[in-house]
């Protein structure tokens, strides 16, 4: 029942989102990927040439920089999904390009992947990930035609497409227990689902403990990806270049600072179109100067 006026309020917040699905200019915005490697190139020498062969040296990825980018792209996707939330409950007119910020992210979690796994991989993970906003359509469609029916069904369909995502990754990797990424990829929808029901109900204490939550979720995930693919492919990553209390400090820097300009867009947002959870926002913008 919780799960139901959940995703009922959900397909209210995403009214809005839909005219932007297929508006999208993805060639214009960047965002942090991971880095590709390449294979070594060979020469075969000519008739009557000396055989030889040249091979090209390719750089070893830090796995600390290889942790840092995967968890970047991860935090992006919370972070964008939170900005879409705010302005799509509101109405506001910066809606369309967040939502095609936010799908953005999906395709450069696609291209990671392709870097290891081939951009056919890549691109049925993208395609799986659009997937989720189209099924998402599919609610907001159902919910203005107040047909319970279809609500219910597009809400299956769109925790099924959670499991063909982590059917797809458990195939690619076999450090990838499909059951584990299940349990998380069911627990990121329900997270999000809680914070953007709080943000629509106008709690937004709430909204915000909740995107914390999220947060923390998605790091744990984004570890056990990275974790993956280096068991997966040791040979392509160097020895850790920093000592581990170093990278410890760093990786923990830089979350520190990614909160501080995710909650000052939030702040600004938020303040510009005079918004209720201004004050909300603002609170957790100065909790991060504590932190």
């Amino acid at each position: 029942m919780r799960r139901s006026l959940a995703i009922l309020g959900l397909t209210l917040i995403l009214i809005a989102c839909a005219p932007a699905v297929g508006t999208v200019d993805s060639a214009a915005t960047t965002a942090t990927t991971i880095p590709p490697t390449t294979a070594p190139e060979s020469t075969t020498a000519g008739p009557g040439d000396v055989p030889s062969t040249t091979t090209t040296t390719v750089p070893l990825i830090d796995p600390v920089s290889f942790s840092q980018a995967m968890r970047d792209l991860w935090t992006d996707h919370v972070a964008w999904t939170r900005l879409f939330i705010v302005s799509a409950v509101a109405g506001l007119p910066d809606t369309e390009a967040t939502a095609g910020r936010l799908l953005q992210n999906q395709s450069n979690i696609g291209d990671a992947v392709a870097s290891f796994y081939g951009e056919e991989a890549g691109e049925g993970l993208t395609a799986l990930l659009r997937d989720h906003i189209l099924i998402a359509a599919d609610l907001v469609t159902a919910a203005k035609a107040g047909d319970q029916e279809a609500v219910g069904a597009s809400s299956t369909a769109w925790y099924a497409n959670a499991d063909e995502i982590s059917a797809f990754l458990a195939g690619a990797n076999p450090a990838w227990p499909e059951e584990t990424l299940r349990e998380m990829m069911h627990g990121h929808l329900d997270q999000t689902l809680a914070e953007a029901t709080a943000q629509l109900t106008g709690d937004y204490a709430q909204s915000v403990a909740e995107y914390d939550h999220i947060v923390t979720h998605i790091l744990e995930m984004a570890d056990t990806l990275t974790d993956g693919i280096i068991a997966q492919f040791p040979d392509r990553f160097s020895a850790p270049t920093l000592a581990e209390q170093e990278a410890a400090l760093s990786q923990a820097m830089r979350d520190l600072w990614t909160d501080h300009v995710a909650w000052t867009r939030l702040f600004i947002v938020s303040a510009v179109a005079g918004l209720p959870d201004t004050e909300a926002t603002a609170g957790r913008l100065l909790q991060n100067q504590s932190n």
